[in-house]
């Protein structure tokens, strides 16, 4: 696939997929923030039971209180991913108050609100762990909302649950515009050239890494070879040959790494055998050009 236009269309997709991820996370930060705020939602339908109790017209808000919740509630960055995503989940109230019940009947619900009501920020994280952790990512509901939503849903949701978990042990300061959310990478403007470029160059070189692989492949038939392995290998072989700053042994073992966990159970050794020829044979012809750091070995 070399045509420009065709080119732009497949990077284009290839960023919207990246940015699916941190709005996935978005969304996720939006749910746990939804869910506290249905406390309000269940004191006004509790207070107007026919017989209400007691404890239905003086039920405990702490949730809705939550320090954690609200620091990311006044968070300038939260506000505007869910303004960029149009994130609401009002739009299915049933949604979130099946969430909130399940929470409600938990040992861990009774325990945080029996205890000190004057809890501090990391205190308060607490209970949202066990939000995200105990009660969203076990619920099938949940989870298929966000199938629906996000086609790589299987493939990402490690990387958003990394993403949630780290802004819960972050969000350090009791000021809303001290903290920070969690971007896709600490510098993702350089990492996002990377990724285009390390997109567009394997595309434009396609055959060429694929005569590479076919050289140091041919004892091999071309239908046992998986579909992972080839596309690793030849962006390992785009990365030595365009990226004259990334040492060889790096790139090597971020691709056997890849294959550990996106491809077959014996691609770790059928890649590295197959990159370790090709690397030879690109030794030999002097096609590797290395500076800076690039030039480390080891």
């Amino acid at each position: 696939m070399t045509d420009k236009k065709d080119l732009e269309s497949s990077k284009k997709a290839l960023m919207k997929s990246i940015d699916d991820v941190y709005e996935m996370y978005a969304r996720m930060l939006a749910l746990l923030s939804e869910i506290t705020e249905y406390t309000a939602v269940d004191t006004i339908e509790r207070a107007n039971k026919h017989f209400p109790t007691e404890e239905d017209l003086n039920p405990n808000e702490k949730l809705l209180r939550n320090k954690f919740i609200v620091l990311l509630q006044q968070n300038p960055a939260f506000q505007a991913a869910v303004n960029k995503y149009q994130i609401n989940w009002h739009a299915d109230p049933e949604f979130v108050k099946a969430i909130y019940n399940k929470l409600k009947t938990t040992p861990e619900y009774a325990a945080y609100l029996a205890a000190d009501n004057n809890e501090g920020l990391e205190e308060s994280k607490e209970i949202i762990k066990f939000i995200f952790r105990k009660i969203i990512l076990k619920n099938q509901n949940v989870i298929q909302a966000f199938e629906d939503k996000f086609i790589n849903w299987s493939v990402d949701k490690e990387v958003m649950q990394g993403m949630v978990a780290k802004t819960i042990k972050n969000f350090t300061s009791e000021d809303p515009f001290a903290n920070k959310l969690t971007p896709i990478s600490p510098d993702w403007a350089e990492d996002s050239k990377f990724v285009q470029d390390l997109f567009v160059h394997t595309l434009k070189n396609n055959n060429k890494y694929q005569e590479l692989i076919a050289e140091r492949t041919k004892n091999w038939e071309s239908e046992r070879i998986a579909l992972m392995d080839t596309i690793l290998m030849k962006m390992a072989i785009c990365e030595l040959l365009n990226f004259p700053s990334i040492p060889v042994k790096v790139t090597i073992n971020e691709y056997l790494d890849l294959s550990k966990d996106y491809s077959t159970p014996k691609s770790n050794s059928f890649i590295n055998g197959i990159l370790d020829k090709i690397l030879g044979d690109l030794k030999r012809t002097d096609s590797i050009k290395k500076i800076g750091r690039g030039l480390i070995e080891e």
